[in-house]
Order: C-alpha cells, then structure tokens, then sequence
C-alpha cells in the first residue's frame, strides 16, 4: 500500500489523504457497532478528487468504501477490504463529509443542488428559508447526511405522504468505479429518455457508484403543522386505530406507533409526561394550507377517541409539537438503556398487515423468552422490531438469532421486506435470497459487474 498512498498524496495532497491510527479507527465503524479498520482515509473535497482516488484504486485493483455521517443501520459504511490468504485487505475510506455545499436553491425551477456531504438537517432549513420544502426525513436527518440517504434511499416519518428519498431526486453527477464521470436524469420535473439510471443509483449502497453532486425537487413549504397524540390501552388497539384513521379521507404527513414495551422502557428512561394508563400510543402529524391542519387534526382525534383513545391530545405550537415528538425520539436511547443486547429490524408489511405482524412478533418474544419492542412507521407499514435482552450469554445470543430470524420470516410472510428503509448493506444481505428470486439476484449481480466489474466499489454489500 505505501505505493498506492504516496500516489494518493502526490495527486490529491497530504491534507486529504491520512493513515493515522486514529483517522483509521474513526472510519472504521457505523451505528450497527460493526467495524473494520481502513488502509487510508482520503477526504475528497472536489469531483475531480473523487475521480483520482477511484483511477488509482482501479488501476492497483483497491477496495473503496464511501462513507457520510456513517449514521447507517446496516453496516453499508464499513470500510470491508478483499479477503485474500493473508488475511483482510484493507479499504480506502472515502469520507465525503469535506464536500457539503449547496451549489443551488432555485424557487423559479422549485429543485436544490447540493454535493453528498451535507447533513440532511442542515439542506432542510437553508431550502425552508426560501419557503420550499424537501420532506424525506429520516430520524437521523440531524446527522445524516444527502449522500448517504440517496445511497440508502432513505424513508422516514413523512413518507407516509410524501414518499421516499428516491421520489425526490432529479438527476446524479457519479463517479464510477473507473474515474470517469456520468450524469444521470434531468435537472427537469419529467423525463423519460432511456432507462432511469438515477433510480438505479438511488439505494444502491456505494456499491455502483460515488456521489458528487444531488438535485432534487422541491415542493411549497406547508403553512401549518399539527399534532395529535393519543394513547391505547393495548398495541393491537393501536394499530387497528391506525388503520381506520387512515381508511378515511384524511392523509397525515406522520402515523407513528409505539407499543406496550417501548412505552414500559421510555417511562423508565425519561420522566416525560406519559399518561399512566397508557399502553401504546399513535403520534399523527398533519400539514397543510393555513387553518387546515388544524381541522384535519381535530377530525382525526375524533376518529381515535371512537376507535378506542384513552386520551387524546393535540399541540399546533412548535413547542408544545416537539414535547409530545420527544417522545417517539426518546426509544431508541430508552432500548438501549435498558438491554444488553438489541438486535433491531427495519422490516416494511402492507399497511393493512401491520396488527397481524405485531401478533406475530409478540409470539415469536413469547417463544423464545425475548422482550420484542415494536415501534415506527404504522401509516406505510414499515415497523422497527427491536430484540432485547438484559443479560448477555452465548446461549441468549442463539436465542435473539433465531427470534430474528422469525421475525423476517413473518415479514416475508405477510408481502412484506427484509429492509423498508437502512438497507441491506452486511447486517441483511443473508436474508435477501429469501425475498428476491435466483434469476433477479443474477440479474443485479450483472448490473453490478458492468458499472464496477472489478468489485471495488464497497465490496462485501447487499449480496
């Protein structure tokens, strides 16, 4: 490698590229608690950066991994090298945090451009300042950033109305795994000129290409927000609730479900203002024109209150909206208070399957002596399972696997997916021939030879 890392030095300069120790460790891991250690880090800041680091890895046939926030929940930005007799050989890291400018914000063409390194949050409020609005949001918007939500196709709280990451993007700049650089799509609102590469790219995981710049569509900024939260006395209760509210001719931006066992962990967590008697919880958000949330969301807590609402509240003011979302932003550290263990699910059922997936995973807790707290996306279907377990053993590790197992099993099931949103990446790619055919796995194993046929783009991933 020292070759391959002066080479990097001479063409991109010693401040871009590093294989210190301790740049090497702080690239070696993502939220899923997996790690492998990089050869070299490199912190591109141009496309034309991008383009030199993927010529050399080629031309000396070097794994590349691309990494953003490495906030990802399936290991995609594990910098997984060769495995060769020796032991592993290490990836280039190729961490894009350094390019995060807003090259655009156009009200007239009602579409942003910004380079992948940009934290989603942060694109968010400079497009809400000129009164539009990019609405994927993913819980990890604050520190996530573009590129890596493009590469996962990531979903969230309001896809529910507004669709995906996927359903916003317009076109691609992509440097592929030989240097050379394409565009993909049309900086335009319609086009249907040859295949749709952009759409190919979008969640594919760093495994057919790198990001260097995004556009995306925008829409008008809503003028109002509200939210209504109401609390069950049981999580089937819930999620039936859910299911009639969204049987009307009301369309809430959010539908999100907590049960009985993230509600018991969030209580012992934090002292937020959670009514004793509650269960299980649904929190609906609602935008719209002016006076019209507001409508909506009291239409709404009617339909709960009939469908079996222990108490209902609603909150308008961004303050009062925040406390009653502190809630939801609460479970994931309120999980992990309180297990040793925590294997988590992003598994996605039709909508109208959901309270028969919460009766299969409160089965498979009870058969294998597991605490099983389900919450999430309710109004699309897309429910985060969450394995716990308060002690550790080898014997209790067996147990979560084959509860795990079952849990995507009952998924598949239903007409549901291994992965509504984090992505196959290294923590899913054993489950995905049981949802994708022999033939269509040949198929993009075929795509991915022609856009990377010597396997250097973050190999390891998906299959």
């Amino acid at each position: 490698m020292k070759h391959v890392i002066k080479k990097l030095q001479s063409v991109l300069g010693k401040e871009k590229v590093s294989f210190s120790k301790e740049l090497q460790i702080l690239s070696s891991y993502d939220a899923t608690g997996l790690e492998r250690l990089p050869c070299v880090v490199v912190r591109p800041h141009t496309t034309e950066d991008v383009c030199a680091v993927m010529r050399i890895a080629s031309e000396n046939n070097i794994p590349v991994c691309p990494r953003g926030a490495a906030s990802g929940l399936s290991g995609g930005a594990i910098p997984v090298g060769f495995q060769e007799k020796e032991g592993d050989f290490g990836a280039i890291a190729l961490e894009m945090s350094a390019m995060d400018r807003i090259l655009e914000i156009s009200r007239a063409h009602a579409r942003a451009t910004a380079q992948p390194g940009i934290l989603t949050g942060d694109f968010q409020k400079e497009v809400e300042k000129a009164c539009l609005f990019y609405p994927p949001d993913p819980s990890s918007a604050e520190f996530s950033t573009l590129g890596g939500n493009v590469a996962e196709c990531a979903g969230g709280l309001r896809a529910l109305k507004y669709g995906v990451t996927r359903d916003y993007v317009l076109s691609l700049e992509v440097v592929l795994a030989d240097g050379s650089v394409i565009r993909t799509g049309s900086k335009s609102h319609k086009s249907v000129a040859g295949y749709d590469l952009t759409r190919l790219f979008v969640g594919s995981e760093g495994t057919l290409g790198v990001f260097t710049e995004i556009t995306v569509r925008l829409i008008p900024l809503p003028e109002e927000v509200c939210v209504v939260a109401a609390y069950f006395p049981d999580t089937l209760r819930a999620a039936q609730a859910a299911l009639t509210l969204l049987s009307g001719k009301i369309l809430p931006r959010s539908v999100e479900l907590m049960d009985e066992t993230s509600i018991k962990c969030v209580r012992e967590y934090s002292k937020l203002d959670l009514p004793s008697h509650a269960r299980a919880s649904l929190l609906i958000e609602l935008d719209g024109r002016k006076n019209c949330a507001v409508r909506e969301g009291e239409e709404a807590a009617q339909i709960l209150r009939q469908s079996g609402a222990l108490d209902v509240r609603l909150a308008v003011e961004r303050e009062e909206r925040e406390i009653i979302w502190d809630i939801r932003k609460q479970i994931s550290p309120a999980l992990y208070n309180v297990a040793k263990l925590k294997v988590s699910d992003d598994i996605c059922v039709p909508r109208g399957s959901v309270p028969d997936l919460l009766k299969k995973v409160e089965e498979i807790g009870k058969k294998w002596g597991l605490e099983i707290a389900s919450f999430g996306h309710a109004g699309d279907g897309n429910i985060h399972t969450n394995i716990l377990s308060r002690e550790d053993s080898q014997e209790v590790r067996q147990r979560i696997e084959k509860a795990s197992d079952e849990v995507i099993d009952a998924s598949l099931s239903l007409g549901g997916t291994i992965t509504g949103e984090h992505g196959v990446g290294l923590t899913k790619k054993k489950y995905l021939p049981k949802e994708i055919g022999s033939h269509e796995l040949a198929l993009m194993r075929s795509i991915k030879s022609l856009f990377d046929p010597k396997g250097i783009l973050n190999p390891g991933k998906i299959f």
